[in-house]
Parts: structure tokens; C-alpha cells; sequence
């Protein structure tokens, strides 16, 4: 099993702990981590792209000039597609770009997401995080104390409203609950701080 150090808010070493070895132990595969990041960038995708084809563009309605005798190419309507503002052929229309992988897969993910994170030795894991009330200045301190610089995710054991507040206003930092944990979270932001209720709560759900 993985060990890492467990650490206090103030960056204080305080014990060890075990990670699970099933969630934060194994082998990365890439392979899943890119589909699923795929799969994740398209379900954010709003699909709302529109173009008019010939039956919507206004204009039209009747022959431009007769069928025969002018010299000219036959038309049919001024506003069929090679005409200027004539109608767009296989245009974009709206559309849903979200699908789903099989739940084993997500999870198989997941797991390798985390364990890259062990693996890079981009992982923090506290104690306790606690706040008395949404401050900002206090979640600067804690990623001082833990000499963390880069974009940060915080991963919590539950909700917890003052955290997430509190690191709103930092714009390299994300605070979720385990439930609430994607693959693409956890590979956009360079380290990982997870409670020691989190870690456990992940271990527990995900092996």
C-alpha cells in the first residue's frame, strides 16, 4: 500500500498514512485516462452551433427567370445554395456530443487518475480541513504553509460550504467532494490536497 505523509493546515508533518492500494496504487493506464477525458470534454460541449438551409433562409419562392430560351443556366430559386445567401448544404444543426462508457471503465479511470497523482508524488493529504467562516486569505495561508504554488484541487470528504467559498475567489484553486471528482478535475490540476476522511471515503467507494 501507498504511504504519503499526513500533514496539518499548517504544513506541519503529524503521521503517516496508508492509502488504498486498489484506488492509489496501480498502474495508470492512459489509454482509459484519455477516453474518458474525451468522453468528459464532449458531454461539456453545448452543441447549439445552427445554420439556415434553403427552406429557412427568407427570399425566393418563385423561378427567376423561365426554364428555357435566355442563354442562361437553369435556377429554380434564388436561394438555393450557389447563390449569395442562398441556403447552407449539410450545415451544422444542434445537437447532443454527450455519450457514456460502461461504469467499470469510468471507475478503472478514476482510479488511474489518482494513482498518477501518487505516483508523481503530486499528492497532499491533511489531516483535517476546517474553517470557521468563508475566507479567502485563510485558504492562501494553508497553500503557503503547504508550499503548494501550481493549480491546486482540494478534495473534501463532504460538502463543506466555508472551503469552497473560501477558495472561490482563487482562481488556480477547485474545491469538491469526493462525489463530485472527476478524471478531467484531477488531471487539470497539478496537485492534489485531499483530507484524510477523503482519502479514506475515496479507498472505500472506488476499490
Amino acid at each position: 500500500m501507498p504511504k504519503v505523509a499526513l500533514l496539518n493546515q499548517g504544513g506541519s508533518n503529524v503521521g503517516e498514512i496508508e492509502l488504498n492500494d486498489a484506488v492509489f496504487g496501480i498502474e495508470p493506464n492512459t489509454h482509459v485516462l484519455h477516453e474518458t477525458v474525451l468522453m468528459q470534454r464532449a458531454n461539456l460541449r453545448q452543441g447549439t452551433h445552427k445554420v439556415k438551409g434553403r427552406s429557412e433562409v427568407s427570399g425566393g419562392g418563385r423561378k427567376p427567370w423561365r426554364q428555357k430560351g435566355t442563354g442562361r443556366a437553369r435556377q429554380g430559386s434564388i436561394r438555393a445554395p450557389q447563390w449569395v445567401g442562398g441556403g447552407t448544404v449539410f450545415g451544422p444543426t444542434p445537437r447532443s456530443y454527450s455519450y457514456t462508457m460502461p461504469k467499470k471503465v469510468r471507475r478503472l479511470a478514476l482510479q488511474s487518475a489518482y494513482s498518477s497523482k501518487v505516483k508523481e508524488d503530486n499528492i497532499i493529504v491533511l489531516d483535517s480541513l476546517s474553517l470557521d467562516a468563508p475566507k479567502t486569505k485563510e485558504v492562501v495561508s494553508i497553500l503557503n504553509a503547504l508550499d503548494v504554488n501550481e493549480k491546486a484541487l482540494i478534495v473534501t470528504a463532504e460538502k463543506d460550504e466555508n472551503v469552497v467559498l473560501s477558495s472561490n475567489n482563487i482562481p488556480t484553486v477547485k474545491t469538491l467532494s469526493v462525489e463530485e471528482v472527476s478524471v478531467l478535475d484531477l488531471l487539470t490540476h497539478d496537485k492534489l490536497i485531499l483530507t484524510k476522511e477523503a482519502a479514506e471515503k475515496a479507498g472505500e467507494v472506488l476499490s
